[in-house]
């Protein structure tokens, strides 16, 4: 049976790496070491493939491999015989509870990244045994190399967790490498893109914590002659404890298919230290230009000293960056579909402060790189109704401003992230666009929310109108993206006098755009973090929507139960209220209410004459259905209509979950009874 050279290489791909996991190298090495000594003597003869071979037989080695390498045959339909010819084996692994074939092409680079296991962990030096079916606090491995993302299964938390994932990474991607040309070793020791490894811990009640940002240099297996090499990496923690470490992982990298020529150590750490210069070089000369710029500034006027001017900010790692280095062109494809959808998205988007060890209120300042941010967005504990809204935002707002900012330049609009404060005094940042006509407009990136900005003239008459301040910001000190940094230089820095034109030298002093594209361009140091791309959503809305609205029948159920109620449950009047939760999340993408006439008309149509009818909408960033519903009955809007009683009295519910980018996902829910009117 011949086999065509796409599968023959994947095959051979599927074998070698079955192998590794086996370790059949090991087990030779212990059969072949037992066998020579073994035939030791006086007498003894060489060796022979033949004698081996049987060697390994009785040892039961073969039968091992051969017993847990299984292929899959695919039924070939008339439609496929025409299609072009696919791979149709695939190593099945049975501790593996789901695998993905993938698709290897044998003119293409690969790196196969193994991560062997975490030791050293010493958070959780005292952690538990956690017993079978026992929730508890688990680690997620995410990676990023050259536009791919990728992430390992959970595995609890322990001082020696068992983080055994493989992930294979494609080299050539990019444009690297002409037509069907592999891409060879020179080119690839110019490729300074690490893999960006996040640690997420994630705890009982799925809040999640960043542990670990790290960036792999994965080029010194172009050193190893066998094309593998395996060595430990030392985490670090992040921000207050970004010198202490969190935990060692023991990583393997091996490329695919094997190196021809391999390249020496000393070329390598030679690119590796030429390419630090070159970067500590840039950021030398940048910084001895931000320092004479600001001296500048300072001498335009004493007060700007106290202006939230602010050109350089740490990273989860403790670096200092310059804040158009945390602003990039993001295009989400077609994940998101308009600017206002992306700022929806945002707001899903919240994380909790960056943590202080020891007391005096102080606030810890962590922007992250997105890959950082990303990976550890938690969803809001943030609740919303109609009748009553409460917010309690857990997180800061830099990485959303920046990640918003990324956004909207990505859909063609000229923005910019401002720096300043908001009500009380306290720092705040927020984004900005400007229109061709000159509008000035504020996104508020923790609530979607815009404000139309029109200055105050301190210059006209006392009794000439004057426009009222709509925005919730007090002051501005800056304003960037990821090629300008503007400073503001006018009289006053409050919000309502500010007059946005950039171009008025008077106004805004300007950062020379040079001087920040080599720093801050993409590619230009190797220690800007590289993009990574928006993942799209795994959450299936209509099947998570169906299970969150079983789950609350079954709690009214048996709220009303404890409470000697029977429940009666209208399934079209159920079905009505869908469009209302449709249009209210239209509603906050878009800014304008639409529906509700329909809406109205269809409840009056099911609720017959002499009826009443009450509804209460809410609105969750979170699929917990016991911690919701307990959320409601502490409405008494909600508990009103849930303990309804009365005669005739008919309930019902209905979920929506919307689903956004990174999993990220908005939950309409309403309550609603109608029952006969007693006088």
């Amino acid at each position: 049976m011949s086999l065509p050279p796409e599968k023959a290489s994947e095959l051979k791909q599927i074998i070698h790496s079955h192998l590794l996991k086996m370790d059949i190298h090991g087990k030779i090495r212990e059969v072949l070491a037992e066998t020579v000594r073994n035939d030791q003597g006086p007498a003894h003869q060489s060796l022979s493939e033949a004698d081996f071979l049987r060697a390994l037989q009785r040892r039961g080695i073969i039968d091992d491999v051969m017993k847990d390498l299984h292929f899959t045959k695919e039924v070939t339909t008339d439609a496929e015989t025409r299609s072009p010819p696919k791979p149709a084996t695939h190593f099945v692994d049975k501790t593996v509870t789901h695998l993905e074939k993938t698709n290897i092409d044998p003119s293409r680079r690969y790196l196969y990244l193994q991560v062997l296991g975490g030791k050293a962990f010493l958070e959780h030096l005292q952690e538990p045994e956690p017993l079978h079916g026992q929730v508890c606090s688990t680690f997620t491995l995410y990676l990023h190399f050259r536009n791919q993302r990728f992430r390992s299964k959970p595995v609890p938390c322990a001082c020696e967790p068992a983080l055994t994932e493989g992930f294979l990474l494609e080299i050539h991607r990019d444009g690297i490498g002409e037509g069907s040309k592999m891409v060879d070793v020179t080119t690839m020791l110019s490729m300074c893109d690490p893999v960006h490894l996040v640690l997420i811990r994630t705890d009982t009640s799925s809040e999640t914590t960043l542990v670990s940002s790290y960036f792999l240099d994965w080029r010194t297996v172009l050193s190893s002659p066998s094309g593998k090499t395996c060595f430990a990496v030392e985490l670090m923690g992040v921000g207050s404890e970004c010198k202490v470490p969190a935990g060692v992982l023991t990583v393997s990298l091996e490329l695919y298919p094997p190196l021809t020529e391999t390249l020496s150590t000393d070329i390598i750490s030679t690119q590796q230290s030429l390419e630090r210069q070159r970067t500590a070089e840039k950021e030398r000369l940048f910084l001895v230009y931000a320092k004479q710029w600001w001296r500048e500034f300072l001498e335009i006027r004493p007060s700007h000293q106290s202006k939230m001017v602010k050109i350089f900010a740490q990273d989860e790692n403790g670096v200092n960056r310059p804040v158009c280095s945390y602003v990039r062109v993001l295009r989400a494809g077609r994940m998101l579909e308009s600017p206002r959808q992306a700022a929806r998205f945002v707001s899903l988007l919240v994380h909790e402060k960056a943590p202080v060890v020891g007391g005096g209120g102080g606030k810890q300042e962590q922007w992250c790189t997105l890959m950082a941010f990303l990976c550890r967005g938690k969803r809001q504990w943030q609740i919303y109704s109609l009748s009553h809204q409460r917010s309690c935002q857990l997180g800061d707002c830099e990485d959303h401003a920046t990640l918003l900012c990324s956004l909207l330049l990505g859909f063609g609009l000229d923005a910019y992230v401002c720096v300043g404060t908001k009500a009380k005094g306290t720092a705040h940042t927020w984004v900005l666009t400007r229109g061709t006509d000159g509008s000035i407009t504020f996104w508020e990136s923790l609530t979607a929310h815009r404000y139309l900005h029109r200055a105050i003239d301190p210059d006209a008459p006392p009794l000439a109108p004057q426009p009222k301040p709509s925005s919730p910001y007090r002051t501005v000190g800056c304003v960037f993206n990821h090629h300008t940094f503007l400073a503001n230089c006018q009289p006053s820095d409050a919000v309502e006098l500010c007059v946005f034109d950039f171009q008025n030298q008077s106004r805004w002093k300007a950062m020379s755009e040079e001087a920040l594209k080599s720093v801050c361009a993409p590619g230009s140091t190797t220690s800007l973090a590289p993009l990574p791309p928006l993942c799209a959503p795994s959450l299936e809305p209509a099947a998570a929507s169906n299970q969150l609205e079983l789950e609350m029948r079954y709690l009214v159920s048996e709220h009303r139960k404890d409470l000697e109620l029977a429940t009666v449950w209208d399934d079209h009047l159920s079905y009505l209220l869908s469009s209302a939760l449709s249009a209210y999340e239209l509603e906050r993408c878009t800014g304008v209410s639409c529906g509700n006439e329909e809406f109205q008309d269809a409840v009056r149509r099911a609720v017959p004459d002499g009826h009443t009818f009450k509804g209460f909408p809410i609105h969750f960033l979170h699929r917990n259905a016991r911690r919701a519903f307990a959320t409601c009955l502490r409405s008494p809007f909600c508990e009103e209509i849930v303990c309804c009683r009365g005669d005739h009295v008919r309930l019902a519910v209905r979920v929506r979950v919307f689903a956004y980018p990174e999993n990220a996902c908005a939950v309409w829910l309403m309550f609603a009874c109608k029952y006969r009117s007693v006088l």
